[in-house]
Formats: structure tokens, C-alpha cells, sequence
């Protein structure tokens, strides 16, 4: 297989351009791109260069993922200096939340930029296949990339700056993205750019194996789906829809569960593409690796003394907990956390689980660690190079179970628990689990959702707040008792050895966490980008001072 071509395309684009030499803007005249577009290669230079900030450690790499500090499943292995992350103590100002949000907001404007272009030419000229594709491309990452700045900083009350270049009659005037007037306008907007992708995206099967990796068709009804339910936070209607949009993805799609939990995180080339990939961050391994370097990230640090691992983000005591409700050793568990004394093969060895690194969690995330097993390791499965280890195993932004949970969240809302206990046990049938008797609950809901995703970019964080500010007492109940309680830890007397006896306590960093609030659904804007705005920008409630 040759899974390399898209990741290593999207690195040499990121690289050699930094994704900004065909959009340089001189301060007078047009822009620096009139003779662009008039090959196949520049449309697919182009839309590569789209895909590469979000394999890189500055989004879904690494930095998005500090946000989860603000619940329990996660606890940052390291000490940071913006710990209000974790306090919910938010400023705006703390470098990742400043990062994404200007790496995000890059990705827009980019996407603006290649969707104007491309418009232009079919107007005149028959677009190629490819152009089509790319055209379907940067629909699809307007969209992608829009929605992640949108639900993270927008709210009823006032939305978050976007503005299309191809409404401009004259030409994009370089103008100040308008502030929308709510964030229900912006999942319009983000809605009519995912049915724009679908129009020109072939279908996943119509990828030859060189470009699997690439928006489809699929990938895009299902942020279609997760717009929805972002959405029925302030709209409850918008549930009929996320429902429509997961029966689409099985009957339009084929899409499904993969037969086994551990074959989503596998790191045997055959099992990448099963029918319940979506989207997300395909990885390699060896010297010319590709991918996120968040298996790296999340390794003990110094891996025991053979490979370079990070230290960082790693389970709290409360999720192995709350997997354990479904039995200890299932597969479940087994597959997502390593507790002290569990075995797994690293480097081509049999290991017992133990960690002497940093603060102290008693855990490390399992779930990527395939293809680390291997004895020859950095020749193919994990990169050679330490300092970005990224690793063959697929990482998933959005997966078919995703789906089915927010399907089966859909019917809850709307009265159909029934329904949701089907989809809810097609999910625990898969991992081995015993099903649900009777129907669905919403702590139910919020067990498996939390469990099935845990330390996946589908963002609990932000399940718990928008839960939270459900009409619904149970839900509400479980999301306010996790945003406002401090993760806890195993603190062994002697953590070289993974027989040691061990306490129960608090984790010891970031204690001082404030009580949840409304408010906090939404991230302060970083102050810079509203004096850039000139006041055009608001900030968010709850944030003004």
C-alpha cells in the first residue's frame, strides 16, 4: 500500500511553502496567484497545503488536545504554563488556544482563496476532474476548519468571523471577516459549504490508493451530522437531521463499525480504509514518515530508554474508572488505557506497564500504541526521527461509532430511547461488551460516548459543556459533576515497580479549577485578534472586563 503519498505531499507542501507562498498578498496591486490554477499540479499543490496544518503538532497534533485538561478523562503528564485550560480559568491568551484559533482562522482564508479561484475558472472553462475534486477539497476544509473555530468560540448571542471571497462581485477587498450574528449562522454557512463538497467530492471507493486520506463525499455528511448536533444545542429541531445525516452514511455510503475495537487503531495497512474510517490523520512510521505526532506525544517520556516519547496527556484514574463499570481486562480497556502491570509489546518485547516520568498519573493511552510493538519498529511503523514521532495507525477526527452516538443521542432527544439503545449496543456488541437490557438512558449515553472516544480529537470537552446546557436534568447532572471536579491519580510508593502499592488521590497539578459557568461554552477571543479587528471582533460574554 501506499498510504505515503497524501502525508508526505502534504509535508513537503507545508515545508518548502509554509502553505503561504501562492497566497502572498502584496500591500499594493493583486495578489501574487493570477497565473495559478492552470494545471492539474497547482489545484493539488494547493488543496495539499490545506490538509497540512492539521497532521502538524500546532492542531490536531498535539495543541487542540491541552483544551481536555478542562475535564477529567485526561491529565497533561508535564507541567504547563497556561494551566488555565485546565481551571477553566480562561483567558485567551494561553498559547495554544491563540495558536489554533490563528492556524484555524489561516486554514479559512486559504480555503476562501482556492474555492474563489476555482469558481472563477469553471465560470468560464470547464473544470478537470482534479479541479473538481480540489474545488470539492476546499469546500470540504472551508467547512472543516470553520466549524472547529465556530463551536468552540461562538454562541447564541454572537457568532465568530467568517466571510466567503466569492461573494465579492469585484473580488475579495482583503476586508474584515464579518462577526456573525450568531453561531447558528455560521453552521449555515458551514452546512452549505459541506453540501457544496458533496457535490464535487467523489465517494471514498472512487480514491485510488495513492489518495486515500483525501475529503469525500462520506466524510463530509458526517461533519454534517456533527454540525447538527453542535446546532441542537440552541435548536433542538436540528435533531431529525443528525438522524437523517447517519442513516445517509448507511444506506447512501456502506459505511459501519469495523469488526473489532482494536482494528481502528490497528497498524496493519489492511485494516485503515474499513467501512467505519471517516476522516481523519492517517500516520507512518520510518524515515520518510507522515501523520500526527500524537502517538509520540502521548509515549512515556523517553519510552524506558529506546525511543523518544513525549510524556505528555495521559488518562486519569476517573476514566479507567468509568471503563472499568464494564468489567476489568475487557477489550475495551484493555485497548485504550495501560494500567501498572498490564503487558504489551514494545520494540519487539514483552513489557509490564510502569512510569517513573514527570507528574504522576499511573496510565498511558493504549490506543495507538500498535505500532510500537513491532521489533523493527523505525524501519516502518514508527518514525525514525524522535523529535516528531509520528507512527503508522490511523487517527480518527470522525469514525462511524462517533456517528452512531450521536445518532443514538438524537433519539434520546426526540423520544425514541429504544433506538438508542440499538445503536448504543451495536457499539458494545462490537467490543465484546453485554448489552444494554431495555432502553436507553442518558447516563447511559454519556458512559459510552466517553468511553468508546476517549482520547480521540472528537472533543468530550466540549460534549460535557454543550450537555451541560441540555434541557435535560440527567445529562446535565452527569456533565456538571465531571466539568467541575479535579482528575484524580494512582501515586505508587515505588513507580519503577509496577507490583507497588499505591494511593488514590488528587492529581498533583492544576488544582485550583473553577466552578463551571454558562459562560464558559465559548473561548475567550485572544486579545490580539480583536485589536487587529479595530472593535469589529466582540468578545464573549462573560469575558469583558
Amino acid at each position: 500500500m501506499k498510504a505515503k503519498y497524501l502525508l508526505t505531499a502534504v509535508l513537503s507542501a507545508a515545508l518548502l511553502s509554509s502553505c503561504s507562498d501562492f497566497l502572498d498578498v502584496q500591500k499594493e496591486g493583486d495578489p501574487t496567484t493570477t497565473l495559478y490554477f492552470t494545471n492539474d499540479d497547482q489545484a493539488i499543490d494547493a488543496v495539499d497545503a490545506l490538509y497540512a496544518p492539521i497532521h502538524q503538532e500546532g492542531l490536531f497534533g498535539r495543541e487542540m488536545f491541552w483544551e481536555q485538561g478542562g475535564a477529567c478523562d485526561i491529565v497533561w503528564g508535564r507541567t504547563r504554563n497556561y494551566n488555565t485550560l485546565a481551571t477553566l480559568q480562561y483567558t485567551g491568551e494561553e498559547s495554544p488556544l491563540k495558536g489554533t484559533y490563528e492556524r484555524l482562522m489561516n486554514i479559512v482564508s486559504r480555503s476562501n482563496w482556492v474555492v474563489d479561484q476555482l469558481l472563477k475558472k469553471e465560470s468560464s472553462k470547464a473544470l478537470t476532474n482534479v479541479e473538481k475534486r480540489s474545488l470539492g477539497e476546499a469546500y470540504f476544509m472551508r467547512a472543516f476548519s470553520h466549524f472547529y473555530v465556530a463551536y468552540r468560540y461562538g454562541t447564541d448571542k454572537q457568532g465568530v468571523p467568517f466571510t466567503r471571497y466569492e461573494d465579492y462581485p469585484g473580488g475579495y477587498d482583503n476586508s474584515i471577516p464579518k462577526q456573525q450574528a450568531s453561531v447558528v449562522d455560521n453552521y449555515k454557512l458551514i452546512i452549505e459549504d459541506l453540501d457544496n463538497a458533496i457535490n464535487y467530492l467523489p465517494k471514498f471507493e472512487e480514491y485510488d490508493i495513492d489518495n486515500r486520506g483525501r475529503a469525500h463525499k462520506a466524510a463530509a455528511v458526517a461533519y454534517k451530522a456533527k454540525v447538527y448536533a453542535y446546532w441542537a444545542t440552541w435548536d433542538k429541531t436540528q435533531w431529525e437531521n443528525v438522524i437523517k445525516m447517519v442513516n445517509s452514511l448507511e444506506s447512501d455510503y456502506g459505511r459501519d463499525l469495523a469488526p473489532e475495537f482494536a482494528d481502528v487503531f490497528s497498524s496493519d495497512f489492511a485494516n485503515y480504509w474499513t467501512k467505519e474510517y471517516l476522516f481523519g490523520i492517517a500516520g507512518t512510521g520510518g524515515d520518510t514518515p507522515g501523520g500526527s505526532e500524537f502517538p509520540g506525544v502521548i509515549l512515556e517520556n523517553k519510552g524506558w530508554g529506546i525511543y523518544n516519547g513525549w510524556g505528555q496527556i495521559k488518562p486519569s484514574l476517573d476514566i479507567f474508572e468509568e471503563m472499568l463499570k464494564d468489567g476489568a481486562g475487557n477489550a475495551r480497556i484493555t485497548r485504550s488505557v495501560l494500567e501498572y502491570g498490564q503487558e504489551f509489546q514494545f520494540f519487539g518485547e514483552t513489557r509490564k506497564f510502569f512510569s517513573t516520568s514527570d507528574v504522576e498519573s499511573g496510565f498511558m493511552i493504549n490506543k495507538y500504541m500498535d505500532p510500537f510493538k513491532h521489533e523493527d519498529a523505525t524501519k516502518a511503523y514508527v518514525s525514525s526521527n524522535g523529535n516528531w514521532p509520528t507512527a503508522r495507525v490511523n487517527l480518527p477526527l470522525v469514525r462511524f461509532a462517533d456517528m452512531l452516538l450521536l445518532r443514538a443521542e438524537a433519539y434520546l432527544a426526540t423520544g425514541h430511547a429504544d433506538k438508542a439503545a440499538t445503536d448504543i449496543n451495536r457499539i458494545r456488541t462490537r467490543s465484546h461488551l453485554t448489552p444494554l437490557t431495555g432502553n436507553a438512558t442518558w447516563t447511559d449515553l454519556y458512559h459510552e460516548r466517553r468511553c468508546e472516544l476517549a482520547f480521540e480529537f472528537t472533543d468530550h470537552l466540549y460534549d460535557l459543556k454543550r450537555w451541560y446546557h441540555s434541557g435535560d436534568a440527567e445529562i446535565k447532572d452527569c456533565a456538571s459533576k465531571e466539568l467541575n471536579a479535579h482528575p484524580r491519580a494512582r501515586h505508587y510508593a515505588d513507580r519503577s515497580d509496577w507490583n507497588s502499592t499505591f494511593t488514590v488521590g488528587d492529581y498533583e497539578d492544576y488544582q485550583n479549577k473553577s466552578t463551571y459557568q454558562d459562560y464558559m461554552i465559548a473561548f475567550p477571543y485572544p486579545s490580539t485578534e480583536i485589536t487587529k479587528s479595530g472593535g469589529a471582533l466582540k468578545q464573549n460574554e462573560g469575558y469583558t472586563k
